[in-house]
């Protein structure tokens, strides 16, 4: 629990990040697509598909822009 708390968590206050939850739900749902689709022949719109994969590439580009941003406090 640790683990998912940290990875979820933004590295100011340690509070829940929403970006990251939100990328990592689009991630599960995308990965539950390609397991349907793979395994058991279930269809999945590619519009659909391919916009949850998007927020995920966004949400990963986002995320790891932040740890280049500077913190600075004004």
């Amino acid at each position: 629990m640790t683990f998912l708390r940290s990875m979820l968590s933004d590295g100011h206050n340690e509070s829940w990040s929403s970006k990251r939850v939100i990328t990592l739900l689009a991630f599960i749902m995308c990965s539950a697509a390609f397991i349907g689709n793979v395994f058991f022949g279930k269809t999945v719109d590619a519009a659909l598909f391919d916009s949850m994969m998007y927020i995920v590439v966004a949400g990963l580009g986002f995320t790891a822009s932040e740890k280049f941003a500077s913190h600075k406090k004004y």
